[in-house]
């Protein structure tokens, strides 16, 4: 059972950086006007920051990075660990965690590595750097998250085109004795894998020509190999059924009432998946965020995004979290955290 708790690692501060260019919904002229308003009122997804051609994660990330490092007046050379969790890295190698590490002016003595998560990958990414700094050996780590989701989609797919944006957030830690304890509880089903996939343009399938022809599967869903496939009942049935027991299983472990948090922060999936969880756990749907209606599904960005850009007053005075994510794996975990104010910057447009 991958249920732990650190200790002495505090959040500092979290940024986030998306691309200028928007697209609204109301505007997907693929399919009628009256599927069009039906998709945003069951999603809650309106618009969302689609990336320009040649765009990267790890962009979008120096600016994140960069801005919350400023703000900070951190010592560049003392940001001992860069831990970047993403499914869309620069190239297939080298690690673009590596590539950030020299573009943010970390000193070589920064240990930088990727982590190959979406939808969960934040709460994944946040507890490993913490696992590694709570004995005091690394004092200031940096977390990347994001995605350029919208390189993987087709735009005549009506089950995956609307839901992505794209996005980078950047989350700065520190040791600090006199932080709270932090819980975690993380889980993973690669029998569902499925699910949720692009299928070509790896070593299982590398690209061909192939990989690139359109195929209607049903109508409105007109993808290749090289898209992402998307079973949203699969999903939809994954989420409401793990998601809520992941949570109250971590919070019986941890002797925390999920009642006791201020905040349940979800990964951004679609707004029916989410409101249906939350009700199952009966929890304050003023205490939910939501960014889902400015930025879409924004993979492992959408957390830290949604504290940015929803919760940022809050995020100044002491606070207890609740951060849950899950998804593409399949793959889901959840993490309890108190906080004594951190900074939340304000979204930057590139």
């Amino acid at each position: 059972m991958a249920v732990f708790t650190t200790n002495h690692v505090r959040i500092s501060g979290i940024s986030a950086a998306v691309p200028s260019r928007t697209e609204s919904n109301l505007d997907y002229d693929y399919i009628s006007e009256a599927e069009r308003k039906l998709l945003v009122k069951t999603t809650g997804i309106l618009n969302r920051h689609i990336a320009a051609e040649g765009q990267t994660v790890t962009d979008l990330g120096e600016i994140a990075g960069n801005k919350l490092i400023d703000h900070l007046g951190w010592n560049r050379n003392e940001v001992d660990l860069l831990v970047l969790v993403t499914q869309s890295r620069d190239y297939f190698l080298p690690s673009s965690a590596v590539l950030l590490q020299e573009r943010l002016k970390l000193s070589h003595n920064c240990a930088a590595f990727d982590i190959g998560l979406g939808c969960s990958g934040y709460v994944y990414a946040m507890s490993t750097a913490m696992a590694m700094m709570q004995n005091g050996g690394l004092r200031k780590a940096i977390v990347i998250a994001g995605d350029i989701s919208s390189y993987g989609t087709s735009r005549t797919d009506k089950s995956t085109y609307p839901l992505f944006g794209d996005a980078v957030t950047a989350t700065a830690l520190e040791y600090d004795t006199a932080a709270l304890p932090v819980h975690f509880n993380l889980q993973s089903d690669g029998s569902g894998a499925e699910a949720i996939i692009i299928h070509d343009g790896s070593l299982r399938h590398p690209p061909t020509p192939e990989s690139y022809i359109l195929h209607e599967h049903e109508p409105g869903i007109v993808r290749a190999r090289r898209h992402l496939w998307l079973n949203g009942l699969d999903v939809f049935s994954f989420s409401v059924r793990e998601a809520p027991a992941n949570i109250m299983q971590l919070c019986a472990q941890s002797s925390v009432p999920l009642e006791k948090h201020d905040w349940l922060v979800m990964h951004q999936a679609n707004m029916l998946m989410n409101e249906t969880i939350r009700k199952k756990l009966k929890f304050l749907p003023e205490k939910t965020p939501y960014s889902l209606n400015d930025f879409g599904n924004t993979s492992s960005a959408s957390i830290p995004l949604t504290i940015v850009t929803k919760c940022s007053e809050a995020a100044t005075a002491p606070q207890r979290w609740m951060l849950a994510g899950f998804g593409v794996g399949l793959s889901w975990g959840s993490m309890s955290i108190s906080t004594h104010g951190f900074v939340c910057m304000p979204v930057i447009e590139v």
